[in-house]
């Protein structure tokens, strides 16, 4: 456990000096290189720089870790710890002048993942989470939201170009007839971290990559919600479909996405 703290820490300061390198870029957006790498996918030289800064501080302090990011090739490990990188998740909002775009960074072992942290820095927030020793928001322990129905929040619901755009459709009207009310804020990361902070009642995305789930749905575990049992390592090579929640809504969801989706 020493050891895996140390790794969460060093997570955190490491995401937080990611998060001064990103908002420096995003505060002169004019003068930004930026690709489109399909439809609303788009990649911008502070991912590939930010990604490279966190992969530089990891190659330093961890260099027998592995390392898997978005935007620059896997690099194997011979530890058995692994890192998994979202440089800066939400980048259409943040090429747009949105202030909503994350750091996330997640440490997995064995099929688990056992560090998460998703850092904000448009507000200071910083999210994480430590297998078995809970979840936080700056020094404040999070809890999820308790004794609340569908009819009495929101549910965040995502897509992607992975999937077919229209696969949504049903999500959404599900969540109407249930009361809820939905929300897209195009940072899925960010979405998740807010289920464990108590703010959403859940997340739905039919397809996400790693680097944008595993160190939310840790938050979300150990701020007391409840997400599909997946193999963090299978999701590292296909991504998957994510349905996070409360405990009072989680297998509603469940439903909603099986109905949505055919799983």
């Amino acid at each position: 456990m020493d050891r895996l703290r140390d790794r969460q820490q060093f997570a955190i300061s490491l995401c937080r000096s990611a998060g001064v390198e990103a908002l420096a870029y995003f505060r002169n957006r004019g003068s930004l290189a930026v690709d489109q790498k399909g439809a609303q996918d788009w990649v911008s030289e502070a991912d590939r720089n930010v990604e490279l800064l966190i992969r530089r501080r990891l190659a330093e302090a961890w260099p027998n870790d592995g390392v898997y990011g978005e935007e620059h090739d896997p690099k194997p490990g011979t530890s058995g710890f692994d890192w998994v990188i979202d440089p800066i998740d939400g980048t259409t909002n943040f090429v747009n002048g949105i202030p909503s775009w994350t750091i996330v960074l997640a440490g997995v072992a064995e099929g688990r993942t056992e560090v998460g942290v998703i850092h904000d820095p448009n507000v200071g927030e910083t999210y994480a989470a430590l297998r078995g020793g809970g979840a936080y928001l700056n020094d404040a322990k999070m809890q999820v939201a308790s004794g609340k129905s569908l009819s009495d929040g929101t549910v965040a619901v995502g897509y992607s170009n992975r999937v077919e755009a229209t696969n949504v459709i049903p999500v959404i009207a599900n969540l109407i007839d249930q009361g809820a009310m939905y929300h897209r804020n195009a940072s899925g990361a960010l979405s998740i971290a807010y289920v464990a902070a108590g703010r959403l009642l859940g997340y739905m995305e039919e397809h996400m990559n790693a680097w944008d789930c595993l160190a939310g749905q840790l938050l979300v575990e150990e701020a007391g919600g409840r997400v599909e049992v997946q193999d963090a390592t299978a999701m590292i090579r296909d991504g998957g479909r994510v349905v996070v929640g409360t405990p009072d809504v989680f297998d509603t969801l469940v439903d909603i996405a099986d109905r949505a989706w055919n799983a």
